[in-house]
């Protein structure tokens, strides 16, 4: 692709100059601060600001020409031995480096501010810059100097800000900076269209497969054809045919001998075809998804200036060392990355790297280590976050979740260190007593463990104590293909991601054994629970007949279930096709995809999937295996009410209540959770509170009543709240009834719902 840059203006220009050189800036003083009189550094230094000082002066911006020639003299007078680059001047060429990225990021429409020599804020540096130069070199201490203090933004600010300078550039650094990477601009929706067309490509490619197989069968046919021919001419070789008889037999088996080597040049010919073909179509395809790929370096510019900094204002020594800067990553997943590994870098600075004189009196080296690292391992994309630092003190972590009434002691002192830690990742949970700037809100694991999940993808931690601790990420190469078992289920197909399957197994029926009510297998020593997935997805008969059944196991180390399914149709890419966001979520299911034969199959949402499964738990509607299919074609004997609160109590108050009257009752957390229900379900009557998260009820009525196939559907309002508005705006979406909870008791709320459906029993069946 062509490097055009006679699309962009000299500011342009001047801001992808800056991009480019500012990388070699923070390496550089990253690496100075470490080793003071490192020629090569002095050097490359030097030379960015001098390159930028000329270009500043090219497009006018006199401000960044005195911040780059104020830095170049600094770093001349360092090479000459008259000054030493300590952490004090350090912080203020890092301040200069900052200034230049804010004066170039600004649009050229308001930059007038700095074509004059010396805003404010460049007169503040010139001046901070220069009396640190004049600073005798023995008096220096690592200490914060006035100068520092009075400076516009702390060093995190700073580092923080020149992270999010990294996220605004829409051109990558390193392709401004190096010619022979000519790169064009292409819009991400250009190339996820691209990537799509190629993935239609691969998959038609695939149908030539079939067909050849088709015309194979075909071949085999024309062969029986052949020998019963041949028969037929050996029984007729007794009579006496005329000249005619014998003439017509002789050209239909010249006629059959050309079809059958027609047919199999033909035959030889799509096989050749379709081997280019799905050549061509893989090649293409490859390069379409090599496109949406990039350096792990692309995003993690910043992450190392950004450990010195926050570990500066820690009072700590903390350097990042990355590993596998080159290993290629999908750009979405490259882009979702840099928030939870900000989360873990920090975490790992303020909760595991100790203090230097901590450091020194454990026999350590007075600076910590924090290593990132990115490779590819069986077929996934892992990314750790380690450090070497005191690590996590599970004894705190088992009294912080004793103190906060997640468990009482005596579990806690039964649990395992695996058990353990996943605590940490629990919404608001924090061993910090003390809420700091960094941290001690509950807030960062949480939301890394949640982006992990968004891309199919899973997290571990490990410690040892006084070694450190280690974070790890296993996700997929790339969210526009999954690998995933392909599965039957009530005769659909439906695919399982790799990355969220535990384990596959055949489960005979003989091992099937019921505890509590309900059924489980042993596997690996444990007790995992057995889940029909007719009964969750829906479908026709299951299937389940056989001794053997096939079951995928999903969950993690605390929560298992086996899900049977009809049967196993082995591994498949699949391009993923992410559903039209019309439909808003659909239960159980993330996205959709093409096989080979061209019939779409769905993407299992696992982790919906765990939440649907637990649901049918705690309502006592699990269905046993051997009894999914009955039930679905007998029908429902009693009528159902599905009620929509996101309070527990109050959800299953009225569960209990409507139940007593003889009905069946399914219950919703919430109104999206509801809609989901209401579309793939079949209800009689729908119980809805007002005020819930995601999707209110009043949201949720309006939705009923505008389907077709649901706006008969009665809907009875029930809420804490007696608002004359609610009852007004519920009413007008077309709720049937409006009761409000402070009114009812037990044949109050039973009988509206047997004015609106009649009494439980419909008296139908299948």
């Amino acid at each position: 692709m062509s490097n055009d840059l006679s699309q962009f203006s000299m500011h342009d220009l001047f801001r992808l100059e800056v991009e480019g050189q500012r990388e070699i800036l923070t390496a550089g003083l990253l690496a100075l601060e470490r080793q003071h009189s490192a020629a090569d550094q002095l050097e490359a230094c030097m030379r960015a600001a001098h390159s930028l000082k000329g270009a500043a002066r090219i497009v006018g911006l006199s401000a960044a020409v005195s911040v780059a020639h104020a830095m170049e003299d600094c770093f001349v007078a360092a090479q000459q031995g008259q000054v030493i680059l300590r952490k004090s001047r350090i912080d203020l060429l890092f301040r200069g480096v900052d200034l230049l990225v804010l004066i170039a990021a600004t649009p050229e429409a308001e930059a007038a501010k700095w074509t004059s020599a010396a805003p404010p804020e460049v007169a503040d540096f010139q001046r901070d810059l220069a009396a640190a130069l004049a600073t005798d070199a023995d008096a220096e201490t690592e200490a914060m100097t006035v100068m520092e203090a009075a400076a516009p933004e702390s060093a995190l600010a700073a580092s923080e800000a020149a992270m999010a300078g990294v996220a605004a550039t829409s051109i990558s650094p390193a392709a401004a900076a190096d010619a022979k990477d000519r790169t064009l601009r292409v819009s991400a929706q250009n190339l996820n269209r691209l990537l799509g067309l190629s993935g239609e490509s691969l998959v038609e490619s695939r149908w030539l497969t079939p067909f050849a197989e088709s015309l194979l069968r075909l071949k085999r046919m024309q062969g029986i054809a052949g020998r019963r021919l041949n028969a037929l001419q050996e029984s007729l070789s007794g009579l006496a045919l005329d000249d005619r008889a014998q003439t017509d037999l002789a050209d239909v088996r010249h006629k059959f001998a050309e079809c059958e080597h027609f047919l199999a040049q033909r035959l030889a010919d799509l096989e050749s075809f379709d081997q280019r073909s799905g050549s061509v179509a893989r090649r293409l395809y490859d390069e379409a998804i090599a496109c949406r790929m990039r350096p792990f370096s692309d995003r993690i510019q910043a992450f190392p200036r950004m450990v010195r900094d926050l570990s500066h204002e820690l009072h700590k020594q903390a350097v990042l060392e990355v590993i596998g800067e080159s290993t290629q990553v999908d750009r979405d997943v490259l882009e979702r990355l840099e928030a939870p590994l900000t989360h873990l870098l920090r975490n790992s600075i303020d909760h595991g790297i100790e203090t230097a004189e901590e450091r020194l009196a454990a026999g350590k080296p007075a600076e910590g280590v924090i290593r990132l690292e990115a490779r590819h391992a069986a077929g996934m994309l892992q990314i750790s976050v380690s450090d070497d630092g005191r690590g996590i003190d599970l004894d705190q972590v088992r009294r912080t979740v004793v103190v906060r009434g997640l468990i009482d002691q005596a579990t806690a002192d039964q649990l395992t260190e695996a058990e353990l830690l996943e605590f940490l990742f629990l919404p608001g949970f924090t061993v910090k007593e003390t809420v700091t700037e960094i941290s001690g809100r509950g807030v960062g694991l949480d939301a890394v463990q949640n982006m992990v999940k968004q891309l199919r993808g899973s997290l571990r931690v490990s410690t040892e104590p006084g070694q450190g601790a280690r974070f790890q990420m296993h996700l997929p190469l790339t969210i526009s293909v999954v690998r995933a078992l392909l599965t039957e289920i009530g005769g659909e197909p439906y695919a399982f991601p790799l990355a969220f399957i535990v384990n596959t197994l055949s489960v005979p029926r003989q091992d099937i054994q019921v505890l509590e009510g309900r059924q489980h297998f042993s596997s690996e020593g444990r007790q995992i629970g057995l889940v029909v997935a007719l009964q969750v997805f829906g479908g026709s008969d299951a299937g389940l007949g056989r001794n053997e059944l096939p079951v995928v196991v999903v969950g993690d180390q605390n929560n298992k279930y086996g899900v049977v399914v009809d049967r196993f149709l082995g591994v498949r890419e699949l391009v993923v096709h992410p559903l039209d966001p019309r439909l808003g979520k659909i239960k159980d299911v993330s996205a959709g995809a093409l096989l080979e034969t061209g019939v779409p199959a769905l993407i299992v949402d696992v982790y919906d999937l765990i939440r649907s499964i637990d649901k049918l738990i705690a309502t006592g509607h699990l269905s046993k295996v051997g009894t999914a299919s009955d039930e679905l074609r007998k029908g429902p004997r009693r009528k159902r009410v599905l009620v929509v609160d996101d309070s527990l109590t109050v959800r299953e108050l009225e569960r209990k209540l409507i139940e007593s009257g003889g009905f069946e009752v399914e219950v919703a957390v919430d109104g999206a959770d509801g809609w989901n229900a209401v579309r793939v379900g079949h209800f009689d009557l729908v119980v809805t509170d007002v005020d819930m998260p995601r999707l209110d009820g009043i949201g949720l009525v309006t939705l009923i009543k505008q389907d077709p196939r649901l706006q008969s559907v009665p809907v009875m309002i029930v809420s804490y709240k007696d608002r004359e508005e609610d009852r007004q705006r519920g009413l007008e979406a077309g709720a049937d009834f409006y009761l409000t909870k402070g009114s009812f008791h037990d044949e109050t709320l039973l009988q509206a719902v047997r004015d609106l459906v009649g009494e439980a029993d419909d008296g139908t069946s299948a």
